[in-house]
């Protein structure tokens, strides 16, 4: 069986329900579905390169000056354009994390330092991670939370590592895709200074991958700059800008989310523990569990497809990772490992 290095492929998988995609479980907002609809007026005109709409209103919401906020075809988009545009000699990263950090970094002939989280520790970062933070790197990328351990990074933690990149000039850039799902989260914009770049995306949070859009709040106008000239010009198509305008006055939807997943995480988290899985604790919208090596086959042949995490480095065969959905969908899962894993 080939590895799939995203989860999300139900194209390749007969597939009935999908829990290898950290998506939203409400799923795409109707009226963001509407809105795309209303504006095809706007299809057969290049879209506007700046999106300056879209950025208003993001300012309007993240209360972050537009002029810093810069907008992508999905976050993955921008994490290759900011690479690109600073080019880092040295950069780390943590492991196991997102794949594409290391791919952007190694196509821009960028030297690469992996730093292993400990399973034994649950793969939380700790403050031993300071000890490798030195002078001589030129780029730290952080994933908070972490993908695939949904582990958030400490308050005290993040603060200082943000602290240790500014005195370094290390250039930090932090995934916070996922925080949206965390509720009381601490972002590093708790500690927002010009070396810092946040990475956010429309996708996980309002369901709509299909339609990429992503976004970077930037901790100065230079680097704001840089990345606005990188990659294509027109990165955000019409129906992107329409949905993320539309998304962001989904105030109900966004609570429902916030009520739902920490709901739904305990129950699938309680349920692996009954059927005797390890797991790992998990702050986001996802679990990270291990179990017999065979799993995501037999459960494929039930027609639902989970992350096999064998391609993520310091991970094998015998680790998975499932996405929070809704409790209908959550109780076939847990029905179907039962009868995998127990017969």
């Amino acid at each position: 069986m080939i590895t799939e290095q995203h989860g999300g492929n139900i194209f390749a998988n007969p597939v009935q329900y999908d829990f290898s995609a950290n998506l939203n479980p409400l799923g795409l907002p109707e009226s963001v579905r509407q809105a795309v609809f209303d504006h095809s007026d706007l299809w057969e005109h290049y879209p506007d390169p700046y999106c300056t709409d879209l950025r208003k209103a993001i300012s309007k919401s993240e209360h972050y000056p537009a002029e810093k906020i810069i907008c992508g075809n999905g976050a993955d988009d921008l994490l290759y354009r900011i690479v690109q545009a600073f080019r880092p000699e040295k950069a780390l990263i943590c492991a196991p994390t997102f794949g594409e950090y290391q791919k952007a970094l190694t196509e821009n002939q960028c030297s690469v330092t992996e730093y292993l989280l400990d399973e034994k520790n649950n793969f939380l970062l700790t403050n031993k991670f300071l000890n490798v933070l030195t002078p001589g790197t030129d780029m730290l990328i952080l994933c908070h939370p972490n993908n695939p351990t949904g582990r958030c990074i400490p308050a005290e933690l993040l603060g200082r590592i943000a602290e240790i990149c500014n005195d370094n000039k290390i250039l930090l850039l932090c995934d916070e895709c996922f925080l949206d799902f965390v509720p009381d989260s601490i972002s590093i914009r708790n500690f927002m200074h010009e070396n810092i770049i946040i990475l956010k995306a429309f996708t996980k949070i309002y369901a709509m991958p299909g339609l990429r859009l992503g976004y970077a709040l930037t901790g100065s106008l230079e680097h704001a700059g840089k990345i606005q000239q990188t990659g294509q010009f027109w990165s955000v198509s019409a129906p992107a800008q329409t949905a993320g305008i539309s998304a962001l006055k989904e105030k109900n939807y966004i609570r429902d989310t916030l009520k739902l997943i920490p709901q739904e995480r305990e129950f699938l988290q309680n349920s692996l523990s009954e059927l005797k899985i390890k797991y790992y604790p998990s702050n986001a919208n996802f679990i990270l569990f291990r179990a017999e090596s065979n799993l995501k086959a037999k459960l494929l042949s039930e027609k639902i497809l989970i992350r096999e995490c064998s391609n993520y480095t310091g991970l094998d065969d015998t680790y998975y990772r499932i996405a929070v959905r809704n409790h209908q969908e959550n109780q076939v899962l847990i029905s179907a490992l039962r009868r995998c894993l127990h017969g």
